[in-house]
Parts: structure tokens; sequence; C-alpha cells
């Protein structure tokens, strides 16, 4: 039993939750909120939590019922619970399954409700009823099969989320399996998260498994589940990657780990049109238009194939025209893969409609503690602003306010005490302004990769990196996705992209692949000019990071030796 004064939560009544970080009971009431509410802010001594209804609804999906969250929430709540609270969990979590999407017969679809009062309700909406091809019985809407995606998502706009039951098609059959030793010659095997994860999205190939989003954390093995779910599935797959690069990784495991030949994947991107029984393509070439008004030419690569599995890597990047082709292919299978559901565009409901709800998380903390993910140390560096860009700040105005403070260039003597200091580590400076990095390469007379740099040369300094040739590389925001650099262990942001939260978990992901060398932990530096919008963003961008359980060290860069010190000694 917790005594009362240790427990750290306060509930209040306009649904946010206050977690006080100074107790004994603050790690595990953390990871407790976080399985049902939303992190808003997180500075030093409170953190601010606030339950929204897709955050309810993720937690209905996972199979958490009411009664589990409010004894979690009265188990760590120092006060009573607000009554409108309780009935607020009530009621959102009880909309998960009010309505439910079957296919009927003759192919069509038939979408139920658990009270009759409620179909005429939703039949009030005209963003429903526009989907709606005719009522049966007064508790039973029937639905063309190709509007499946669009009345999920009308749905979920007005409040009711769509337990969607009408199984998927098996597409073209492909025999794969894991193999037991990889080509590279290791032992292989699914880790117990990894097929938990596999086995929650997959469910025996029932109606209530098949869609739905993993979150693990950069470092995790979020390729290694799709692998799982690919031979799970044992269907002509489509594999969605961020850029060709990632494209190439994914190729690259896909032989090494799994039954698959090369003569069964295929590449279609800016390069090659390849379409195989498994064909791995880039957002990038997806989207690709003439102009801003044609349409997108390469959107029939979704009807090309009798894909059995859609896999979205990052999908919390997802481009919104690809969401809007996911709406017409949800009789496919889908699995996106993601270290995190914010969206800096507000689309998670788009995501929890159109893919799926979240079929399985696990804390990054927790992953660290079991050795899976290295153990990190971050620092927030304050640089001040020279005298003269003191005032060349004051007077911009806002937009160039952030850029004269993210490339401050007091920033580049910190990296220089930084990179001696990690001398004999593997380093990665990242940055938002190819400007800045450039002047950063110079400097230290390293290699540097931006979107310009070709796929090939991009990839030999990766190679290069890993074979241990180079212990430094300059990197744009091209390397904040599906860069597997599996012995980098110290990351320096110079800048980002104002107060996006998933960018930093992203950089942060880069260094956390468990380490084989004599620093088996990992240091992720991010420089932001003093008393500027820089700072502020970076709080912002920190968020969820300490929603996970890091903390930031924050300190002037005057006492950089004594953080250093410090470091050396952990």
């Amino acid at each position: 039993m917790i005594r009362y004064q240790e427990k750290p939560v306060i509930v209040q009544s306009d649904r946010s939750i206050l977690l006080e970080t100074d107790g004994p009971c603050f790690e595990e009431a953390r990871d407790a909120l976080a399985s049902f509410a939303e992190l808003v802010k997180s500075p030093e001594h409170i953190h601010t939590y606030r339950l929204s209804s897709l955050s309810l609804w993720n937690a209905a999906s996972l199979g958490m019922t009411v009664d589990e969250v409010i004894a979690l929430l009265e188990k760590y709540s120092r006060y009573e619970i607000p009554q409108n609270i309780l009935a607020d969990i009530q009621d959102q979590m009880s909309r998960y399954g009010r309505v439910r999407l079957y296919r009927c017969e003759d192919g069509g679809l038939a979408l139920t409700a658990d009270h009759p009062l409620l179909i005429r309700e939703l039949l009030s909406h005209r963003s429903v009823k526009d989907y709606v091809s005719g009522v049966e019985a007064n508790h039973t809407l029937l639905v063309k099969a190709e509007n499946r995606g669009n009345i999920k998502s009308a749905l979920i706009k007005i409040g009711f989320p769509v337990e969607d039951l009408a199984g998927y098609a098996d597409g073209a059959p492909l025999e794969v399996a894991i193999r037991d030793i990889s080509l590279s010659g290791h032992p292989f095997q699914l880790r117990h998260y990894q097929k938990e994860s596999v086995d929650a999205f997959y469910l025996n190939g029932s109606n209530k498994g098949g869609s739905g989003v993993i979150v693990l954390p950069c470092g995790a093995g979020k390729t290694i589940v799709a692998i799982g779910a690919l031979t799970a599935v044992k269907s002509h797959t489509l594999i969605l990657a961020t850029n060709t690069v990632a494209l190439r990784q994914w190729k690259n495991e896909l032989l090494d780990k799994t039954t698959l030949r090369e003569e069964d994947i295929g590449e279609y991107s800016g390069d090659q049109k390849e379409i195989r029984p498994v064909t791995i393509a880039t957002y990038q070439v997806l989207t690709y238009r003439k102009t801003k008004n044609s349409p997108f030419i390469h959107f029939d690569l979704f009807d090309k194939a009798l894909w059995g599995l859609v896999i979205y890597d990052e999908v919390h990047t997802l481009p919104a025209p690809v969401f809007r082709a996911t709406a017409s292919i949800q009789a496919k299978r889908r699995l996106g893969l993601t270290a995190t559901l914010v969206r800096e565009d507000g689309q998670e409901e788009e995501v929890f409609s159109l893919i799926g709800p979240k079929k399985y998380d696990v804390p990054w903390k927790v992953l660290e503690r079991q050795g899976w993910i290295a153990e990190a140390s971050c620092a927030e560096i304050r640089v001040p602003l020279s005298q003269t860009l003191k005032f060349e700040y004051a007077v911009a105005q806002k937009r160039k306010k952030f850029r004269i403070a993210s490339t401050n260039n007091a920033k580049v003597e910190v990296c220089e005490r930084l990179i001696e200091h990690h001398k004999e580590d593997n380093i990665l400076v990242i940055g938002q302004y190819i400007s800045q990095l450039k002047e950063i390469a110079r400097h230290f007379q390293a290699p540097i990769i931006t979107g310009q740099t070709p796929v090939t040369k991009r990839q030999e300094l990766y190679g290069a990196f890993r074979n241990g040739e180079i212990k430094l590389i300059i990197v744009s925001k091209v390397a904040n996705f599906a860069i597997d650099l599996p012995d980098a262990n110290v990351a320096i942001q110079v800048s980002g992209t104002f107060g996006s939260r998933q960018e930093e978990a992203q950089r942060l992901g880069r260094i956390l692949r468990p380490k084989q060398t004599a620093s088996p932990n990992a240091c992720f530096y991010s420089l932001v000019s003093k008393d500027t919008c820089d700072q502020d963003f970076a709080l912002k961008r920190q968020m969820f990071l300490t929603e996970q359980g890091y903390k930031y060290k924050i300190i002037d860069s005057p006492q950089l030796d004594e953080l250093l010190g410090g470091v050396a000694d952990e």
C-alpha cells in the first residue's frame, strides 16, 4: 500500500493530471499514466498529462478496461478523483466497440451499433450519411466496400471510433520463414517483446487482428517485428520506407534474416520500379506528381499486386496523400511502426482509423533496464549569443530569430570540446540548417551527409562509419529516420525543427542500439542558444523523452568541463 503522502498524482476536473517527479513512486506512476493519458508538458518538478478521447480509445483497443484505468488512478492519486472524470473515462472507453464494421455475404459492409438510437444519431451527420448506401433493420447501416476507410475516418471525427471486424483479403501467397542462423552467420530469433508485438498485431489471423500500430523505441528492432508479421501473414507484402537508404537497409535485413531470395524483393524508388512478391517503396516516390494539381502517378502501386500486407515504416511521418490512398485499401492488413504516436500535424486520429489502433507499446526505460537498448544520458548545453548576434536577434522577425539562435556560431566551439572529449567514440553531429552543417564539416574536416548526397555516397559513408574507418559524421535531418548505425554512441544536436518531439526521439534513437564497444552507454547533447526561442523550442522537443523517463542535465556552456567530468565518471 502506498502511503498517502507518497502518492504523486493529482487528477483534476479539467481532464489534466499532475505528476510530481520527486518521490519514490514517480517512475511506476509515469509508466501507468503513459498507457492511457497524453503528456502535455514536463518541466523539472511537475509533469502535466491530459486524458484525451484518443488516449482512452487506444487504451481500450489494447484491452484495458474502465475499471483498470480507474484503479491505476486511485492507486497513485493523492486526492479523490473528480466524479466528472470517472464518468468521462467510462463514456470515452465505452465508445470503442459501440460501432462495429462487418463484412456481408455479398461483399459489402455492415456497420452496426449497440442501440438503434445510435444509428439514428450517426445518420444525422452529413459526413457519415454520404458513405451510407442503405439502412437495414433500423440498427445496421450498409456501406460499400470501397468506403471502408472513409466511413471510419468520418466516424472517429464525431467521436465514435470503429472496431473494424470486416476481415482482410488474403493476398497472393508467399512462402517465407525466419532463419535460425542469419546469412551473416549469427544465431537469430525474435526477442520476447518482438514476438509479443507480432502476436498482438496478427492475433492468429482473426478479424480482431491484422491492422494497427506497434510502438517501440528506436533501436529496439521494429524491422524485426515487421519480419515476424510478414512470416505470420505469408502473403505478398508492400513495405513503405522513408527514403532510399532505409529501403535498401530493409532489403538487406530481409535477405539476412528470412528465406527470401534476391529475386523475391523489389525496389520501387526514384531509381528503379520493380514489383515483386515483397516490394519496398519510398514515400517520396508514392507522393510524386508532375505539378501541384496533378494526380499522384504512382498510387496505382497499391493495386498493382495482390498485397496481403502493407507495412508503414515510421508511421508518424506518413504524408497526408498516403493517408488518402490508405483509405481505399482497408481490405489489406496494415502494420504501422513507430517510436512515437506523436504527429506534429495532429493527425493521430487518422493513424488510428486508417492504419489501426495501437496494438503494442513498451516504455523505453523498460527495454533499457532489460539491456535491449543502450543506457543514455541527455544534456542540454546553453550557449550564449555574442553581443553582435544579440542585437541582430533582438530586431529580427520571429522566423529569423529562430535561425539566428539555431545557427549561433559559438556552438562550433562547444562541438570542438565535446568531440575532443569523445575522440574514442563514434559521433554524429546532427542539425537542421545545411549552411551550419557545412561550416561544421569544414571546421572538423569531416564527411557530411545531406539530402543532396547521392544514395551510393551515403551508403559508402555509413559503411565506413560502421566499420570504424571514420569516427565522426555530420548529418542533416536525413539521418532522423531508419538509419542503421549500431555503434554510434554520441549525438550532438546543433539545431532542430522548431519544437518537434518526434524529431528529438528519432535523433536520440540513432545512438540507442546496444553497444559491443568499451563505451556501452550513449550520450545525447543538445546545444541551444541561451535566452532565445531556441531554448523555448528545446523544452518542447524534450517533452516526449521526458515522458519516457529520460532526464536532461541543463548547464551553461562555461560549466561544460564540469558536465564532461560527470559523464566520464558515469
